[in-house]
This record gives structure tokens, C-alpha cells and sequence, in this order.
């Protein structure tokens, strides 16, 4: 059979892999075909949901299982030979792989990332292919590795029959870390998005480092006990015996009274530490405080541990003056691994200058791009009262009878200085409507709250909204907070997929990162969110993917702009376009008025801020009284859906009805504002008009951002009309009659102020005074500009002529 008519397949089978095993790679160890390395983007389409392709490679070949060392993408014979090297390429970049080739049968062409060849790509034979040890060879001058790290680089993973296989990113992340050590390096940070199992990959670079004898003792460290636990019952599980956690009340810390040399003085009684095990876990808090007798770390020597491993970096473990961070000082002989989700690089806080530059970067958007992420959709809910904020009448005692000060209160205030009882409620009947249209009641739920006080309020508003459901189990909904014994105690079970209650858990900080809640379907931020670390916190929440139960997407439903982040360019996922629509009155996104930085929010945060706990408590320390007002009505006025398409892209849900909805209470018919329009000789002042009559339609067309100015907007959503984007207008107004018939230095004016249109969405053309700035500042004096048209008055006849020719449908 003519080699033409063979297709992919068979090109493999009848030359490629024989040309592999004539070179000397092994089938079983070495080759590996048709690997699937993505899972393929969930795509989410209303109730719909489906995947993307995942990525395949043809072939991937590993000097040793788990050390990938080069990618073939193969073709058919009808291809040319190099058919498949941007596809391999790609695949090599992902995959971190030095070496790229494409084939058609004919033989290979070799694309050398590593510099160690003498071109870049080059042709080989079928019988050329390189062997193993060649390629190895090559791949440690590239790496710069002495043949003495060699052992530690090719020190095996830990596998299991029952154990999972690394993902594509973790092997990355593992390799190169390991890389790192072996060259000598010190102090490695891993970012890796929420969910994409850091601590797995920290396992596997223990496990490596620890079987090949470079590190014999090794310190984890977490700040939240569920994390130790979690830890040490999952992935560190094959560690067994040789493992413990360090704490006050574990094995670790045994009693000796005979020792003075390592005697520590610890609640419950004498106690030195044992120091026979190699893995050791534990608590920053555990370990360190303020008083030296809580400093239980300095019980070892200096060069105890040979590796200490920091998880949720982030939080603070490399702040120059955290406690924490005397612990990295005291064994600063050791190797040091810092994990996070979220590198914090402030004023106060630098995870790189600590740990240097990331090892390795697994991002958020990376994550939901390749399937092992669940994407999510954004459910934007504006209150009256956050949009305009609240004025109390002169004089107005609240529910203790305290006045409340004559001033506006801000969404930034509620909760904080003020509470008002119906906006509570509020929140808690939408959580509630949501659940019930879903047709799921029992979906987990994390309710994001102000601190600990509003997490109780808000606990008690969601049991009276959902009375049925907590008659049958009291546990439907829970506080589980900081502070909150009770409600600590159900954590596990909330983490847990097969328990069912909690269903509906409301927090301050506690749950916002770290705890593994798989099952989690709708997260609801109702506290301001300042900082990018806590919104990415609080977003992976969600994004773990649990298919066992169908979860494959998640919700955040957003009551105090959080979502503002998404258009951020720290965040590092596709920005999504979030609008606030109104029936009656005009919605103007709240602006951020709280300067605190995150470090003094995190301060705030968890802290219980209401007096009734301090004077039960018998608190001598003086904290801020809220004010609790109620009576006050209040209503949703804007809500919008949006959510990612196959592209990342956040699409939104039932934009056309709301705007059609909208915009006809004022124009039922187009005819209708066609006619006001072409009657207005300002166009700014009519849509200022509109948004004083209730319709922000400047607003609502910056947050759709589709380019297009109200008019088009109108006539799109409204109407259905072909909609023209202010460029497009800008073009065909410099193509009408009245700009052509110009002078060239008024069409040069003309021009500019089109441009101003274009880019900046400015309406008010036939304001003189934008004559005042740029680039009509660098034309000529305001007066002079004018002059070119003979008056004032012929000035602004010309504009009016030039914005009528943007829109000859109104003529």
C-alpha cells in the first residue's frame, strides 16, 4: 500500500514507532502515544453544559516515568514533514519539554529549544532520531545540572496502584522545583491557582527530595488547623509512620521531666519534643507567639529540618515583621518552599523578595482554560440603598434608641457602622429565590459576610427565609466562624461531598481560604473585598471541579461590586463584563471608598464588632458600636447574569429583555426615539435627561463595552436594529458631504473631535471648551479654532451638522 493512502495512525504504527525503537527508547517506560493532557474547557451555556477539546499529544517520550524529554506530532503522508511543528511547539511550551519534532513518515524534523544544536530545526532520517541518553544529555547542559545532581533530578515519584496520576502542570512544577534544589537553589515559590492541588505537588517534591536522602526531616506549615488535617489524612498519607503533627496535644510533644536542656513549659503539663519522626506538620500557631515559651520551634536545633515547606504563603509567613517569619529565620539553613495561590507583592508584604522569583506559575485562567478548573458565572445584584446610599431623618433614634448622625451612609458603612435590617433580609430572600429556582436547594453555599456579628444576622435571616428546610435538620444553615465553637465543630462535614448538611454556611474569613469544599456551587460576597489576594481567595472557593455530584460550574452571586476585580489586570482571568441595570432609578456603580489596604481589612475582618459581645464577655477593650436601624424599605433595582463562553469570554444572560424592557416604558416604539433624538440639538444633555427620567443608558452601555454610543445601543437592544460602533459612525460622518466640502484645517479640527467620539464616547461635540485640551490644545488657541469657521455661532452650527451626519438615521 502506497505510504499516501495510510492515515495518521498508521504512519505511527508502521514508521515512527519503529523508528523510536531502533533509536533505543523503551514501549513500555519511555513511549507513550495519544496522551491527553487537558481535560477540555467546561463550557457553560445557560443550563447547558458541554466540554471543549482537550490537548493530545501524539507522542511523549520520557527518559524516565514522570521526566518528559521530548513531543512528536505526527501526520499523515499527504502533510509535509514539518506539518506539525507549531502544533508540537505548543504542546512543548505547556509541557515544559526541551524537545520538539513533526513527522509524516518521511522522518523528523527536530525543533531544539535548548540552544544545543547547531540550528534550531533541523531534518532528520528515520533512522537519525536521537536516542535517549542523547537527548538526556543535552537536556542537563541545558539546565546547567552536574552530573552529580543526576540522581536527585531522576529520583522517582511516589506511585501507587491506587494513587492518581500528576497532571500535566503538577509534573512541571515538581520537576522544576526539584531542578532547583539540585543546582543548589534555597528558597523556591510555586504559584499555583487555587484548586490545581498545591499541596499534592508539594507531597511528590518531599517525597522526591526525601527517598533520594537530600532532605532527611522536613517541617509543614500551614495557619489553619483543617488544613494540617486535611494534609495529613490525603496526600502526605504515604509518609505513615515516619509522619507526625507538632502540636500541644498530639504525640509529638511527650512528657519528660528529667531533661533540662529541652524542657518546654506548655499548657497541660511539662513536655519535651520527639524528635524521632522525619515528617513533621504543623500549626504556625502551635509553635511560635509572642512569649518566649510559646517559641516551641527553638526546642530543635537550627539545622534540625533539612526542608520546611510554607503553605498560603500569602498570608503573612514572609512579612519582615510577622512572627511567623522568626520560624523561616531560625532555620534559614534549611531548603524553603512557599505555596500560595496568590503572590502578595505590597508596601508591607513581598512573597518574591522572600522566596525570589516563582519556580513555576499555574494560573487561574490556565486552570479553567485546560478543564481541571470549573468556570463560573457572576450573578451582579444592586440594592437601592447601596446605589444611593442611605440618609436617616433629622433626629432618628435607632432600635436602642441611640441617634443616628445626620449624614449619608455609604455601601462601604452597612454593616460596618450601620445595619439595616431590611437590606439583611433582602439579601437573604435573593440567596434563598436562587436556590429554590435552581431547582436545588441543597447546593453548599458560602455566604461571605462583613465579620462575625453580620454573620450572624445574616445566619438567622436565612434560617427564617428557609424555615421549612431547618425545621427537618437545624444544620440547613450555619455560622461557622473564627469565634463560633459550635459551628466550627460541622466544618468537616461541610467539606465532606457525601454529608449533606451544612447546606448553607455563612463566614467572615474563616472558610475564604484553604478549606477544600469540592462540592460548593454558589459563593455570595456580601463584605467589601479591597484586596485582589482575598477576592482570589475567596473565588477559589468554587473552582474545584467535582463531577461525581455534576458539579461542573459555580456561581458568585456579588452584592457589594467585588466583582469589579475581574477588570483588573491583576486578575489573571478573562475580565468579565458585569452591568447594573435599573427599572427606575439610575444605577450608579458605588465607588470604592475604603482606603484601608488589605493588611489593616484582614485586621478588621474576622473581629466580632457589635458591644452586646464585648459587655457579655466582660471586655474591658473598647470597640465600635453599630447602629441598627429598621423600617427602612429597601429593593433590588438592577441584577444582571453573566459567564464564560467557549473562549473565556464572559457572555451575558438576558441583556436584550431587560433593555427591551427597559427602554420601551420610555420609546414604545422606535419611531418614537428616533423623533426625540433628532429633536435634541444636545445629545449629552438627552441622555443626561434619560438618566435623570430613570433610564442610565450611558452607564449601561460603558459596562456592556461593545463600543457602541446610546444611540446604537438603543436602537440594538432595543429595537433589534444593526448596531454601528462609534468607529464606524466616526467614518462614515468623515465620509459625508458636509466634512469633505470643508477647509483642511477645519476638516483637521472636525477630525479630532470625530476621534474624541470614537475612543472616548464624548457626546458633547459642540462644547467650546473642549477646545481646551487635546490634541486641539496643540492646534491653536480656542479663539483661534473658532476663527476658522468665521464666528461662534457658525462653529457650532458646523458641529450640529457633523453629529447629525453621525446619525442620518434620526434625519
Amino acid at each position: 500500500m502506497e505510504k499516501r493512502l495510510l492515515n495518521e495512525r498508521d504512519i505511527c504504527t508502521k514508521f515512527i514507532t519503529p523508528a523510536l525503537r531502533k533509536a533505543g527508547w523503551d514501549e513500555m517506560t519511555q513511549i507513550r502515544e495519544e496522551v491527553r493532557f487537558t481535560k477540555g474547557r467546561v463550557i457553560v451555556q445557560g443550563r447547558t453544559i458541554s466540554r471543549g477539546r482537550g490537548k493530545r499529544a501524539d507522542y511523549i517520550l520520557y527518559y524516565k516515568p514522570n521526566i518528559p524529554i521530548a513531543v512528536i506530532e505526527a501526520k499523515d503522508n499527504n502533510h509535509a514533514l514539518g506539518a506539525g511543528m507549531q502544533q508540537a511547539l505548543d504542546y512543548a511550551e505547556t509541557l515544559d519539554i526541551p524537545f520538539a519534532f513533526s513527522s509524516n513518515g518521511d522522518g523528523f524534523i527536530l525543533h531544539d529549544r535548548t540552544g544545543q544544536s547547531e540550528e534550531v530545526e533541523g531534518f532528520l532520517s528515520l533512522d537519525g532520531f536521537p536516542s535517549p541518553q542523547d537527548l538526556w544529555d543535552r537536556f542537563l547542559a541545558w539546565k546547567d545540572l552536574p552530573k552529580t545532581a543526576e540522581s536527585l533530578v531522576l529520583q522517582t515519584y511516589y506511585e501507587a496502584a491506587t494513587s492518581k496520576a500528576p497532571r500535566y502542570y503538577q509534573l512541571v512544577a515538581v520537576n522544576r522545583s526539584v531542578e532547583a534544589i539540585a543546582k543548589g537553589r534555597k528558597r523556591l515559590l510555586l504559584v499555583m491557582a487555587t484548586g490545581t492541588g498545591k499541596t499534592y505537588t508539594a507531597f511528590q517534591i518531599i517525597w522526591r527530595l526525601w527517598q533520594s536522602g537530600r532532605t532527611k526531616r522536613v517541617l509543614f506549615l500551614a495557619d489553619r488547623n483543617v488544613l494540617v488535617d486535611q494534609t495529613m489524612v490525603n496526600d502526605f498519607r504515604p509518609f505513615g509512620a515516619a509522619m507526625a503533627k507538632l502540636s500541644t496535644s498530639a504525640k509529638t510533644l511527650i512528657p519528660q521531666l528529667d531533661s533540662a536542656d529541652r524542657v518546654q513549659e506548655l499548657p497541660g503539663g511539662t513536655r519535651r519534643l520527639d524528635t524521632s519522626y522525619e515528617i513533621y506538620l504543623s500549626l504556625y500557631q502551635s509553635i511560635t507567639g509572642p512569649e518566649d515559651k510559646q517559641k516551641v520551634y527553638r526546642e530543635f536545633s537550627r539545622g534540625f529540618f533539612d526542608l520546611i515547606v510554607v503553605d498560603e504563603c500569602h498570608r503573612g509567613s514572609a512579612a519582615e515583621d510577622s512572627a511567623w517569619r522568626e520560624i523561616l529565620e531560625y532555620f534559614k539553613g534549611a531548603i524553603q518552599v512557599g505555596l500560595t495561590a496568590t503572590p502578595k507583592e505590597t508596601e508591607y508584604v513581598s512573597n518574591t523578595s522572600y522566596f525570589g522569583d516563582p519556580v513555576y506559575t499555574y494560573s487561574l485562567s490556565q486552570g479553567i482554560a485546560d478543564g481541571f478548573l470549573a468556570p463560573y458565572r457572576v450573578i451582579r445584584v444592586d440594592i437601592d440603598v447601596d446605589v444611593e446610599g442611605y440618609r436617616p431623618e433629622k433626629g432618628h433614634l435607632d432600635k436602642r434608641g441611640i441617634r443616628v448622625p445626620d449624614k449619608q451612609f455609604t455601601v462601604d458603612e452597612f454593616d460596618r457602622q450601620i445595619v439595616i435590617d431590611e437590606r439583611t433580609k433582602l439579601v437573604a430572600k435573593r440567596v434563598s429565590d436562587f436556590l429554590r429556582e435552581s431547582g436545588d436547594r441543597y447546593q453548599k453555599t458560602i455566604v461571605f459576610c462583613r465579620d462575625q456579628e453580620h454573620a450572624s444576622r445574616m445566619r438567622q435571616a436565612l434560617v427564617n427565609e428557609n424555615s421549612d428546610l431547618c425545621k427537618i435538620n437545624h444544620r440547613y444553615v450555619m455560622r461557622i466562624t473564627g469565634g463560633d465553637s459550635e459551628g466550627n465543630a460541622q466544618l468537616d462535614n461541610f467539606i465532606d461531598p457525601e454529608s449533606r448538611y451544612p447546606v448553607i454556611v455563612t463566614t467572615s474569613r474563616l472558610l475564604s481560604t484553604g478549606v477544600d469544599v469540592q462540592t460548593c456551587r454558589l459563593v455570595v460576597i456580601d463584605r467589601p473585598i479591597n484586596s485582589m489576594t482575598e477576592f482570589k481567595q475567596i473565588l477559589g472557593r468554587g473552582t474545584r471541579l467535582h463531577e461525581d455530584t455534576q458539579k461542573y460550574f459555580f456561581t458568585v452571586m456579588d452584592f457589594r461590586s467585588a466583582t469589579r476585580h475581574f477588570s483588573d489586570p491583576e486578575f489573571d482571568g478573562s475580565p468579565v463584563q458585569i452591568y447594573s441595570p435599573s427599572d427606575n432609578d439610575p444605577i450608579v456603580p458605588p465607588e470604592d471608598t475604603n482606603s484601608e489596604d488589605s493588611r489593616s481589612s484582614a485586621q478588621a475582618s474576622e473581629e466580632t464588632s457589635h458591644s452586646s459581645q464585648s459587655s457579655s464577655k466582660g471586655s474591658k477593650r473598647l470597640r465600635r458600636t453599630k447602629l441598627y436601624v429598621d423600617g427602612i424599605p429597601v429593593q433590588i433595582v438592577g441584577e444582571s447574569v453573566s459567564y464564560l463562553d467557549d473562549k473565556g469570554k464572559a457572555i451575558a444572560e438576558g441583556i436584550g429583555d431587560f433593555v427591551r424592557r427597559a427602554i420601551r416604558k420610555h420609546f414604545p416604539a422606535k419611531a418614537d426615539f428616533l423623533e426625540r433624538w433628532a429633536q435634541s440639538p444636545s445629545k449629552y444633555a438627552l441622555v443626561e435627561d434619560l438618566t435623570n427620567e430613570g433610564l442610565p443608558i450611558k452607564e449601561l452601555a460603558h459596562q456592556m463595552d461593545e463600543g457602541l454610543d446610546p444611540f446604537d445601543f438603543i436602537l440594538h437592544f432595543a429595537f433589534d436594529e444593526l448596531a454601528y460602533t462609534r468607529a464606524d459612525r466616526a467614518a462614515q460622518a468623515k465620509a459625508s458631504q458636509l466634512f469633505l466640502e470643508q477647509k483642511p484645517q477645519i476638516q483637521k479640527v472636525l477630525g479630532a473631535l470625530l476621534e474624541k467620539y470614537a475612543d472616548e464616547a464624548m457626546l458633547e461635540l459642540d462644547d467650546p471648551r473642549v477646545l481646551q485640551i487635546a490634541p486641539f490644545s496643540m492646534m491653536g488657541t480656542p479663539v483661534q479654532l473658532i476663527q476658522l469657521f468665521g464666528s461662534l455661532g457658525n462653529y457650532k452650527k458646523t458641529v450640529q451638522a457633523l453629529q447629525d451626519a453621525l446619525y442620518p438615521e434620526a434625519g
